[in-house]
């Protein structure tokens, strides 16, 4: 397991990249669109083989007969929403905790990824627990993304379940990512910038 990218949710895709913007001081780029999910995004780097993504409905986009993943469609202010782990073998990963979902194949111009997914669109854990992605070959989105000098320092995971998580996602040995007990799940990441260390 290695952390992958993290996803601020939102309503409204520009006032997630605004929100990003002021807690930041950095300017998401352009992303892309998910038509299965009719959900669209935009991107900051964060160093090697990790970014940053703002992710919200895509109004122009048909609602998808199913639930939008992220759990989107309960989608309010912006906030830090989800963290996504790469595996190896997303097949043996599902096998190994249900509550990530089901497997969806997806991909967006040379980009193929299988991720999963829970059937109603929710987030395993409110968030606790990752979402689990596998990249097909090709080139990794961090590593089309221009360095603006933010890197990921820290990584907490507030959650009524912190020591649980911790012992079934010992496979993540990141330092950055720590477990912490809370009366209710959330996320905070520590990001430094060329202005200093943020929050989100």
């Amino acid at each position: 397991m290695e952390l992958d990218h993290l996803a601020v949710t939102a309503a409204d895709l520009e006032q997630g990249a605004d929100w990003v913007a002021r807690a930041l001081g950095v300017v998401p780029g352009p992303g892309g669109a998910h038509a299965h999910y009719a959900t669209h995004n935009r991107l900051l780097g964060l160093g090697p083989g990790l970014y940053l993504e703002v992710i919200a409905p895509d109004p122009a986009a048909p609602r998808p007969a199913h639930p939008r993943w992220f759990g989107l469609d309960r989608a309010g202010a912006p906030r830090l929403g989800n963290w996504i782990v790469r595996v190896p073998d997303l097949a043996a990963a599902v096998a190994a905790a249900p509550e990530a979902g089901v497997a969806v194949p997806l991909s967006r111009g040379d980009l193929n990824w299988t991720i999963a997914v829970p059937p109603d669109g929710s987030l395993p854990l409110d968030g606790g627990y990752p979402t689990l992605i596998q990249w097909g070959p090709g080139t990794h989105p961090a590593g089309r993304l221009p360095d603006l000098g933010l890197r990921l320092l820290a990584l907490d995971i507030l959650h009524p379940r912190a020591d649980a998580l911790r012992a079934r996602l010992h496979a993540l040995s990141d330092p950055r990512v720590s477990f912490v007990p809370a009366a209710a799940p959330a996320l905070r990441a520590r990001i430094a910038t060329p202005d200093g260390e943020k929050l989100l």
